[in-house]
């Protein structure tokens, strides 16, 4: 994957197409919006493949618009704002909507994944000064949500909220680890904290439930029966 030109948008404002939740439960509009350059501790990014979570179904059946939802995605570094040093243009990255500060006591921790830095943040996700980056060709502003907003071609995120992955994973594959296939293994691992040898069962065989196999096979067990299907 070759890197992007920079130089040209780096610290300017973006025009590009997002899918917009105007209204909630009604189809989503391809609309052109401006999307603003990253602040300090922040990272634009462009989004080359994303996925659909049940949880965006869920907020978009009550959002109040307008919104751009999708939180599982993959992308490609634009330009990063100060004291970014974890990523650089061009790297390939993972946005996930639970920050990781790497300085508390919580990210810190094997035992949890909820920062402690940056809590009690809602579902709006907005950057951490509280303001948003995105604007329709009216001016209105465009509400963030999980902190992520991958149904976009360009969006902004809190350095605390990317991942760098490698160039060589399949990216069709990758913008399913950030919820569905974390969720999955992390609750085979995390939390029933499956031994060697064990029988598991799977109620559901969704992406969760076929990522919860697969988590349970990594961790050596023996069996695994696996019921019905996931809405």
């Amino acid at each position: 994957m070759e890197n992007m030109k920079i130089s040209e948008t780096a610290g300017k404002p973006i025009k590009c197409k997002a899918a917009i939740c105007r209204n909630p439960g009604e189809a989503l509009v391809m609309e052109e919006i401006e999307v603003a350059p990253p602040n300090a501790w922040e990272v634009r990014i462009k989004i080359v493949c994303t996925s659909l979570c049940h949880t965006d179904v869920t907020f978009w059946k009550i959002s109040t618009g307008p919104r751009i939802f999708g939180h599982e995605a993959v992308g490609i570094v634009e330009s990063v704002g100060e004291h970014v040093e974890e990523v650089k243009e061009g790297d390939v990255v993972l946005p996930v909507f639970l920050p990781d500060c790497r300085e508390c006591r919580d990210c810190k921790s094997p035992k949890s994944n909820v920062c402690s830095k940056f809590k009690n943040r809602n579902y709006n996700g907005l950057p951490r000064d509280g303001t948003g980056r995105f604007r329709d060709m009216n001016g209105e502003v465009v509400h963030h949500f999980l902190f992520v907003s991958s149904f976009s071609e360009y969006t902004v995120l809190d350095v605390t909220h990317v991942v760098k992955i490698s160039h060589e994973i399949p990216v069709d594959k990758a913008c399913l680890l950030s919820c569905g296939v974390s969720t999955g293994v992390g609750a085979a691992w995390k939390v029933a904290e499956v031994e060697e040898g064990s029988t598991v069962a799977i109620f559901g065989l969704g992406a969760v439930g076929l990522a919860v196999a697969e988590g349970a096979r990594l961790r050596g067990a023996s069996r695994n029966h696996r019921c019905g299907f996931e809405s």
